[in-house]
């Protein structure tokens, strides 16, 4: 018997109440309603602790369409018009998005903007130094940084603020007859026959027909209670077999807050200004003088009055497999050890720095944030979209997640009998098969 405050049984049981669980119900109650065979009813979301309480909750909020896979854009251009379809209910800043390159990543960026045109989304390329110099100059005017020889500006995209967008997507859920139950921790699953017949839980056992794993940085779990694999095979696309390769690797995201007025940062009108995002492979220097790094790295910031300043992150850190063995909560106060490393605030700042002379002499604000935390990714840092188990729908997001608010919808569609062509890249079976996804000249793994 199930707790006396849950459900024996349910249609559609979800585990987990951040962005893909909660789009998932929402649409999903949507659309058994449209069909008339149901409704939020039928669907149960349970969170072992709250509404946006892991990654979601913490996300910096970037909404882009920037990515140099054709499958990610093509996706990523749905969910931005998810984003846009109630902005006020998710807290949504469509200020657009700017990326400044070297020329080392121009092919890369000529190639995105040509896509982007194909597929109808607005954005401006500007090539070479000089020009992109003016471009950047025209929009601040005390933009500095040398070797940018391309800018990419999305017209479309932008933010949207963590928990406030969280909190939207619960009631649009609980407004279709969706329960969202928190504070019920999973345990176990019992499979039968090959399937998944009910959710054990510290409350009690729900019985279900469909299951839906949407648990961001924790789906290794979820996956271990499948029984599915810890190591996979991965052919990559040019026939090399790779054996016994991870299947999930934790990443540390790298984020936080310069503590000055957000109305600090704004463009040469006085607005809010596009998310932007440099890489460069230009010397980097600190403020007393001293080599941060001679690589390639990237950031990304943006005004933020919810974070209270200047918020936005750089490339993440490999975590060491013991290391994420024991983040059972890696978003919690049992793992401690989980920090921005400190030479991410010496290294962002001296960035900003860099590219603004209004940010130069401002490392002493740095501050941290509740932001970054674990990211759980797949072999190929893209997401999974699949089923497992005949009736278990596994999300793993590959820590894009929270861009993508609009894949809850084209899941729910999935469960409803709609194969939906925008997530065919990213089942499963593409290890197996070697049609990975291109690899760009980025520094960031996600791009």
């Amino acid at each position: 018997m199930a707790h006396d405050d849950l459900p024996t049984a349910v249609r559609y049981l979800i585990v987990g109440a951040g962005v893909h669980g909660l789009s998932t119900a929402w649409h999903l109650a949507q659309g058994l309603r449209a069909r008339g065979e149901g409704g939020g009813e039928d669907v149960l979301v349970l969170d072992k602790t709250a509404v946006g309480a892991g990654a979601s909750g913490i996300a910096c909020g970037v909404v882009r369409n920037n990515y140099f896979q054709p499958a990610m854009r093509r996706l990523m251009a749905h969910s931005v018009s998810v984003w846009e379809s109630d902005p006020a209910a998710f807290s949504y800043h469509p200020v657009g998005y700017l990326q400044a390159a070297p020329e080392s990543m121009r092919e890369g960026v000529v190639q995105i903007h040509a896509e982007q045109q194909e597929i109808g989304y607005p954005s401006r390329l500007v090539e070479g130094e000089r020009d992109c110099r003016s471009y950047l100059q025209d929009l601040f005017g005390d933009w500095q940084a040398p070797g940018i020889t391309n800018v990419l500006h999305e017209r479309r995209g932008g933010y949207a603020n963590n928990q406030a967008s969280m909190r939207g997507l619960a009631d649009k859920a609980r407004a279709q007859g969706v329960s969202v139950r928190t504070g019920v921790r999973v345990t176990g699953l019992d499979l039968a026959d090959g399937a998944v017949r009910a959710v054990m839980t510290d409350r009690g056992s729900v019985r279900c027909e469909n299951l839906v794993v949407a648990v961001g940085p924790w789906v290794r779990d979820l996956w271990q209670m499948l029984e599915l694999p810890a190591t996979i095979d991965v052919r990559s696309p040019d026939g090399r077999l790779l054996s016994d390769v991870d299947m999930w690797t934790y990443l540390l995201l790298q984020e936080g807050t310069l503590g000055v007025d957000p109305g600090l940062f704004t463009d040469t009108s006085g607005g809010m200004p596009p998310v932007m995002h440099v890489d460069s492979d230009a010397p980097l220097l600190d403020e007393d003088g001293n080599l941060v790094t001679d690589s390639m790295w990237g950031i990304y910031y943006k005004p933020d009055f919810n974070f209270g300043g200047v918020q936005g992150g750089s490339m993440p850190l490999t975590v060491e497999k013991a290391a994420a063995d024991v983040a059972v909560d890696p978003y919690g106060p049992a793992s401690p050890e989980f920090v921005v490393s400190p030479e991410f605030a010496r290294m962002w700042t001296a960035a900003l720095a860099h590219c603004h002379a209004r940010f130069q002499g401002t490392r002493h604000l740095y501050r941290d944030e509740a932001s970054g935390g674990l990211g759980c990714f797949t072999p190929d840092s893209f997401p999974v979209f699949d089923t497992f188990r005949q009736n278990a729908y596994v999300i793993a997001d590959s820590n894009h997640g929270y861009k993508m608010i609009g894949v809850g919808a084209l899941v729910a569609d999935e469960l409803l009998g709609e194969p939906q062509d925008l997530l065919q890249p990213f089942r499963f079976g593409r290890y197996e098969r070697g049609e990975l996804h291109p690899t760009s000249s980025s520094p960031f793994p996600w791009s």
